[in-house]
């Protein structure tokens, strides 16, 4: 330091002078990086003398840079002396909490409860206490926000005076004039009250949330919702279901859907706490309502929660209250014109399946799957392929059948190509669903059959699937099942078919290897060289190309090359071109 002392150019307050004054915002923010280093180079003293002063006086920079300075000051309490001198740290996070840009004002707030830890009862009582009632009665709007985090980490250890005042201040800021002060309390409110005695939670902080909870504005109703719950945890079996019910039938019916929103996303929350009975009583005529919401995303939010409540429900009861109030109201669901409302129950009421058992699932819950799984939304139907097992489990893969092939045969041979390439694009799915056995028996052969539909689209999809199929089931059973039927593909009067042999090739040789390729697979691709139309030749070529990555250099050599040279001397330009080209990418020329 004498060095610094000697030469002001190297004194490192003169160095952090210059860098904060430079235009470059980079340079500044790494400045106020690097403060931590300055203050261990000054010491203690000139920290809390020299440094802490210069900061407050650039407290007027870019945005960037104060947010780099609160997350500074919140690890800064050992570079000012320890907790006995960490109340010197209190005034720069005082106005950085005042600042207009929120991030900021979160950083700071958030460093000014972390070193509230290591502030003594006392310095709590002279310091930190009258800083927050600075932000409380401060006239901006911004100190009144910063000021609602901070009440959970001084109030306690505090005389019943300073807690007295604590508490009116908080109450001035739940009703305040200002709506985003009020939803800062609102969302504190539960945190504040989880260090506060249970008489002083029933006296004044009850209040409070019911207040706040009938605020003529949305946003502070939504946020009682979370509060309640939070509330709820610390309460008395007796109290807190007069607390939850009241705020549940005020929000249940709030005229805002966002509150109603709410209620329905954190509704089985809300279930557990309140018990049983109450559920029976008032909350399952409550979700009723819910899921017949007139806003669409109320309803996908209660249909979310479908499987859990139902769960939840108890079991002396369970099944009567879904069959009787629960699956009509599901059963109009499956028919809403909003869509997330449809995918959001086709995601879960097949969970209902190990609930409701056997005969109450073919009766009730099959007839809904069957209309969803022919949803025009392409999200629906995959969300209840998706949980097929629940079902298979249930009733078993026999019955499931019964009721699963016609649909499938169904939408498999529909009118409309857009309908039969869904049901094509989920075959992999469900065949993962049934297994092995079940797939050979019922749906091997319409799998195939898509190879020759008349729709390229259908046959890309079905070429597609193939590839899936051999990763689930194996080599095996593809050399067994599949690559025979595609092979004689290749003998199709139809050209369009026999490039669909091609095709399919390409793709099993990914996940069959070389030997299989080679041995079953390139045979057909070298005689289908001599096709009359060129459209077949040419892709012979593309597929040769794509397949020789697989074969060894003898193959290639010995029979792939000999092909590819008679092809180069087609008459037809294309063919001539893929063959020249399939030469050069496999190193044949």
């Amino acid at each position: 330091m004498a060095a610094a002392d000697g030469d002001d150019s190297l004194n490192p307050i003169s160095i952090l002078i210059d860098e904060l004054q430079n235009e470059d915002i980079q340079l500044r923010v790494n400045s106020i990086k690097k403060l931590s280093i300055i203050a261990l180079a000054l010491g203690v003293e000139k920290t809390r003398s020299e440094l802490l002063p210069l900061i407050i006086d650039v407290l007027n920079d870019e945005d960037e840079v104060l947010l780099a300075l609160a997350e500074q000051l919140g690890t800064f309490t050992p570079l000012v002396g320890g907790p006995e001198y960490v109340h010197c740290l209190l005034p720069p996070l005082e106005l950085l909490a005042a600042v207009r840009e929120v991030i900021v004002r979160d950083r700071a707030v958030a460093s000014l409860r972390a070193i509230s830890h290591e502030h003594s009862p006392a310095h709590l009582k002279d310091h930190f206490v009258p800083l927050v009632k600075r932000l409380v009665r401060s006239d901006l709007v911004t100190p009144r926000i910063s000021a609602c985090s901070l009440f959970s980490v001084c109030y306690p250890g505090m005389s019943v005076a300073i807690k007295a005042e604590l508490l009116q201040c908080f109450r001035d800021l739940c009703s305040d004039d200002s709506l985003l002060v009020r939803c800062a309390a609102a969302s504190n409110l539960g945190d504040f009250a989880k260090v506060l005695e249970m008489d002083d939670i029933k006296r004044e902080i009850i209040p409070i949330f019911s207040n706040l909870a009938s605020d003529e504005q949305d946003s502070v109703r939504l946020l009682m919702v979370e509060v309640c719950i939070n509330i709820a945890q610390l309460l008395p079996q007796e109290v807190l279901e007069a607390l939850v019910m009241i705020t549940l039938c005020q929000a249940a019916e709030d005229t805002s859907w966002r509150v109603r929103y709410m209620v329905a996303d954190r509704f089985t929350d809300l279930q557990t706490i309140v018990g049983s009975e109450i559920t029976k009583t008032d909350l399952v005529p409550a979700f009723q309502n819910l899921m017949q919401d007139c806003e669409a995303e109320v309803r996908a939010a209660a249909s979310h929660k479908l499987k859990e409540f139902c769960e939840n429900l108890s079991a002396d009861y369970r099944e009567n209250v879904i069959l009787t109030k629960i699956m009509p109201c599901s059963k109009e669901l499956v028919s809403d014109p909003n869509q997330h409302v449809r995918s959001a129950l086709a995601s879960v009421i097949m969970g209902l399946c190990p609930i409701l058992g056997k005969d109450n699932t073919i009766e009730h819950l099959m007839p809904l799957f069957l209309v969803l799984l022919k949803d025009e939304c392409p999200d629906v139907r995959l969300n209840i392929i998706s949980n097929l097992n629940c079902m298979k489990e249930v009733i078993g893969i026999q019955q499931l059948s019964q009721f699963l092939l016609p649909t499938i045969m169904e939408l498999a041979e529909d009118a409309k190509w857009r309908v039969r390439l869904a049901i094509v694009e989920y075959m992999p799915l469900l065949a993962g669903q049934f297994g092995l056995e079940f797939f050979d028996a019922q749906l091997h052969s319409l799998c195939m059959s898509w190879l020759l539909d008349h729709v390229y689209a259908i046959r890309e999809a079905a070429t597609n699937n193939l590839k899936m199929l051999v990763e689930q089931f194996g080599k095996e059973w593809a050399l067994a099942m599949i690559i025979p039927r595609v092979l004689t593909l290749s003998e199709e009067p139809n050209y369009l078919h026999r490039m669909t042999t091609l095709f399919c090739i390409n793709v099993l040789s990914k996940v069959c290897g070389q030997d299989i390729t080679t041995k079953h697979m390139l045979p057909t691709v070298l005689y289908m060289a001599g096709d009359p139309v060129a459209n077949v030749r040419f892709n012979v070529a593309k597929c040769l190309q794509e397949i020789g990555f697989i074969l060894d250099n003898s193959t290639l050599q010995t029979e792939v090359k000999p092909i590819l040279e008679k092809l180069t001397q087609d008459q037809d330009v294309d063919v001539k071109y893929f063959a020249e080209e399939a030469m050069t990418v496999l190193s044949l020329v």
